[in-house]
């Protein structure tokens, strides 16, 4: 079997039948055929596999030895065209060390399977109790799932208000769609988390096309809402002045009743108020342990709030030791690109990105829209350039490479905008380099205006997010929640660009981010115990601290990663 190399233009191999016929007398004179040296390759490994496996059963390998075995297992394999035989050999690697399930139908979600021929793996190893804590929960899911006996129960239950605590065996929280893609993705990871801390089942609003983005992450039961909830006509209207709110409860003293609610509306956006914040105390939680439904609406990555409850400290320290790597481990385990995404997203990067020996990934949001471009523009090439990241351009004479080795490199810039995308294109197409590297410059998509939940643009915008976190390298803005998610993804620590601001270029232009983590924009500053709002919520616990890009935002670090 053959594999030809894919390049930009896909040339085809001549079936000139003498040109074969030399063909394969050259290769049986003068090396192995291709499938030779894959047998070679198997055989090899397997080889390697038993000895490591003696070695470490005799204590001469460090326990985290056939993990790194595995990671490395992949490295040769790793091209722009995707084969059955580069699959095969990786089946251990596909489900990243057992962080992701078994048990699907592998050709509804190519994805699943195929993701680590592009990208790095997991750039941390989870826990054994946070392996063990998904698979737990998806046992539960698969019990308390859409449409399952105890999932009709307890909806019948809501519906004729007959609910007591003891009436139900499965409790759930809704996540319900709001904000951004970015934002939502966000939130929905955050939902998981707070299903997994109190024994919920998380399901969640698919009217947004959030079928046609992701694929199922649990094996044989759903995580999609049904489009025949009772109550799903009324999430639109859900708010703080809602009835139903928690906050608003506690505003009017309705939560001192004995009886408990079937279900309960909770606000955490960005907009919610002292009583919303409730929600991250402790004697609060009590109390919401005990209502079977609860519909969540946020636009923020609010898990570093969790770790300040103390109830879930202990849980949260197990499942997750390196604290920076919450996303790291959840946004992999639950976001997995449906088969048409992933066409976006494989077509793309053969297309412009696998062939070059280096791939670099700018992401620009310019929140505030009267800042000058020429700014942003200057502020982009000053990071790039300050940190290594690209080379400068000769604009005097042409460079001559003396080594004689031309490194490639490309840049998969995303923005709304395509005019700093056109401008360094043209610089490095225009002008030889001072080292003599070639610089391609790609951009898949400009859609000048956010347009939220329309699918096509969702599909772009995941697309991009993804495949920015295949990159080596990788410069993101300021506050944007795009690409938290790309960095977090791809376990990669960004250059991050200063927040732009009209008539200035930042200096420096931009800084190292210290956590793999996306930042909480705006965290709930309360203390529980006195009832008043606080802003000491920082110094709580050491692995919470203001974020880098955001100086009352909060994120989770790992204080280890700093010695």
């Amino acid at each position: 079997m053959k594999r030809s190399k894919k390049t930009f233009n896909d040339q085809q191999v001549s079936s000139d039948r003498e040109s074969g016929a030399a063909l394969k007398n050259l290769e049986s004179k003068w090396g192995p055929t291709p499938m030779t040296l894959m047998g070679f390759i198997v055989v090899l490994l397997m080889v390697l596999t038993v000895i490591f496996s003696v070695a470490f059963f005799f204590g001469d390998l460090p326990s985290d030895c056939l993990w790194t075995l595995a990671e490395a297992g992949i490295s040769h394999v790793k091209s722009s065209k995707v084969s059955e035989e580069d699959i095969l050999i990786v089946p251990k690697d596909k489900i990243l060390g057992g962080l992701l399930p078994t048990g699907f139908d592998e050709t509804s979600c190519l994805s699943r399977k195929e993701s680590l021929l592009y990208n790095k793996g997991l750039q941390h190893k989870p826990s054994s109790y946070l392996i063990s804590g998904l698979r737990r929960y998806e046992a539960l899911h698969k019990q308390c799932g859409p449409y399952t006996e105890l999932y009709n129960r307890t909806v019948d239950l809501m519906k004729s208000g007959q609910y007591s605590s003891d009436s139900s065996v499965c409790n759930y929280v809704i996540w319900i769609s709001y904000s951004g893609l970015g934002n939502r993705i966000l939130t929905l990871t955050s939902a998981f988390l707070y299903a997994l801390l109190t024994n919920r089942v998380l399901l969640v609003d698919p009217r947004v096309n959030l079928p046609d983005l992701f694929c199922e992450p649990f094996p044989e039961v759903s995580w999609l809402l049904p489009l025949d909830f009772p109550m799903i006509d009324q999430f639109s209207s859900f708010n703080q002045k809602s009835p139903h709110s928690y906050g608003y409860m506690v505003r009017n003293n309705v939560t001192g009743n004995s009886r408990i609610p079937s279900f309960l509306y909770l606000h955490l956006a960005h907009d919610f108020d002292v009583q919303d914040k409730l929600f991250f105390c402790d004697t609060d939680q009590t109390f919401l342990h005990k209502v079977p439904w609860l519909f969540v609406k946020s636009n923020n990555y609010y898990v570093p709030a969790l770790f300040l409850i103390p109830s879930f400290e202990q849980e949260l320290n197990n499942l997750f030791p390196e604290k920076e790597t919450v996303f790291h481990f959840l946004g992999r385990y639950l976001f997995h690109p449906t088969n048409s995404v992933w066409g976006l997203i494989t077509r793309y990067h053969q297309a412009y990105l696998a062939q070059a020996d280096e791939k670099i990934g700018i992401q620009i949001r310019v929140f505030d829209l009267g800042v000058n471009s020429k700014h942003v523009l200057d502020q982009i090439l000053a990071c790039t350039t300050k940190e290594n990241l690209l080379p400068q351009v000769n604009l005097n004479e042409p460079t001559v490479n003396s080594s004689g080795k031309t490194k490639t490199i490309s840049v998969l810039m995303t923005s709304l905008s395509p005019r700093y995308f056109k401008e360094i294109r043209s610089m490095y197409w225009e002008n030889p380099t001072v080292t003599g590297d070639i610089v391609g410059v790609f951009q898949p998509s400009h859609e000048e205006h956010q347009q939220t939940e329309k699918l096509m643009h969702d599909r772009k915008a995941w697309a991009e997010m993804y495949l920015l976190s295949l990159t080596d390298k990788l410069v993101t803005s300021a506050w944007s929640t795009f690409g938290y998610v790309a960095y977090s993804l791809g376990g990669l620590k960004p250059w991050i660009l200063y927040k732009f601001e009209n008539g200035t270029v930042h200096n420096p232009p931009c800084f190292r981010a210290m956590s793999l983590e996306p930042c909480y924009h705006s965290p709930p500053y309360y203390n529980c115990k006195k009832k008043t709002e606080s802003h000491n919520t920082v110094n709580i616990v050491p692995h919470v601290r203001h974020c880098e890009d955001n100086n009352w935002g909060l994120k989770l670090f790992d204080p280890k990663g700093e010695l």
